[in-house]
């Protein structure tokens, strides 16, 4: 295990959101998002808080780190995807050869790639059309 009280900094992303993690060694389990608690940033979906919690859960690391997290871009929920890819980066850097197997097995490690397709011309959005008439 690479222990050490260095800060791990990470970048997770979804979609058009950017989070920057940094994930300190030895803390007490805070979470702050853009300056707030995760919970308080998170607070109206339930299923996010969670979702934001996930790669701790799974590597029985909760309340082992503290994580400082900047993000930007997106809506609520495309960031807290995006947290929690950039934590899943961070834990396995913090220990690979024990976390990183664990996370890749339940693809958090992997970055999502879709993305909004962009609108043609000739359309109302990507794919939708305007209504055809014969008459």
């Amino acid at each position: 295990m690479a222990k050490s009280s260095k800060v791990i900094i990470a970048r997770g992303a979804r979609k058009t959101s950017v989070a920057r993690v940094f994930l300190k060694p030895g803390g007490k389990g805070e979470i702050s998002v853009n300056g707030k608690d995760f919970r308080e940033y998170f607070s109206n979906v339930f299923e996010l808080v969670e979702k934001v919690l996930e790669p701790f859960k799974v590597t029985n690391t909760l309340g082992k780190f503290d994580a400082y997290v900047t993000v930007k871009g997106g809506g609520i929920s495309s960031q807290a995807q995006a947290v929690r890819h950039g934590i899943a980066l961070a834990l396995s850097q913090y220990d690979p050869q024990t976390l990183r197997p664990i996370l890749r097995k339940l693809d958090l490690v992997r970055r999502d790639p879709r993305m909004v397709e962009s609108k043609k011309y000739g359309k109302v959005k990507a794919r939708k059309s305007k209504q055809y008439s014969k008459r």
